[in-house]
């Protein structure tokens, strides 16, 4: 199967399920090494998430919170 077609079934599944193979093509692609190249922007941008986060440690989220809350916007 293609890449395409690949992407058309995937399209087909529950958005839940397409999260989940996400999730799961990610792990699979760190645990073979891979890594994203840290480009300056990306930098900033981690920079800018520290920073919000180090200024107001308790505006954090758990990730049953994130999931919980993915679910809900369907």
């Amino acid at each position: 199967m293609d890449r395409t077609a690949t992407l058309e079934a995937v399209r087909s599944w529950p958005i839940e399920e397409q999260f989940e193979f996400l999730c799961d093509l990610w792990d699979q692609l760190v645990e073979t090494g891979w890594q994203p190249e840290l480009t300056e922007e990306l930098r900033a941008e981690l920079d800018r998430r520290m920073a919000a986060h180090e200024a107001d440690p308790q505006s954090v989220l758990t990730w049953e919170q994130i999931v919980a809350r993915v679910r809900r916007a369907k």
